[in-house]
């Protein structure tokens, strides 16, 4: 779990997030996005993601499920060529002075056999750079 203060509301962040089809603007990673699936608000809740990091490719699709206040968004993989089970979720949570605090909480496990010390780097890696993305995306 990793947490990081962006200066902007919880809604305009909560924004940001939902706009899957964005992320290849701001989620160096992320090749291809396209959500398959909404709810009747249209958010979306099955996604489907091309994911170029590097050493590590993946194509796979998310399952997302919404808060209804609109402060946390969890998800679940559905399928992956590379990864056996992926859980998240982003809490937002209002600061006094306006800011918003997201925490990012991950786990992932791989279909390759991988050391547990070295799946908890790139767990906080990932984390790490997605809040850093995400900030820079809201606040500029």
């Amino acid at each position: 779990m990793r947490s990081i203060t962006i200066d902007a509301p919880a809604a305009d962040i909560m924004a940001v997030i939902a706009d899957f089809e964005r992320y290849p603007e701001w989620v160096e990673a992320a090749k291809e996005v396209a959500v398959l699936e909404r709810q009747s608000d249209g958010r979306a809740i099955l996604v489907h993601y091309v994911l170029d990091a590097g050493p590590v490719k993946d194509t796979y699709a998310l399952q997302y499920s919404w808060a209804p206040d609109g402060l946390s968004v969890t998800w679940e993989l559905v399928r992956s060529e590379l990864q056996k089970t992926q859980a998240g979720r982003y809490s937002l949570q209002t600061e006094d002075d306006g800011s918003t605090t997201v925490t990012y909480e991950l786990t992932l496990d791989l279909n390759i056999p991988v050391i547990g010390v070295i799946k908890r780097m790139g767990e906080r890696v990932i984390t790490d750079t997605a809040l850093l993305e995400l900030k820079k995306r809201v606040e500029s």
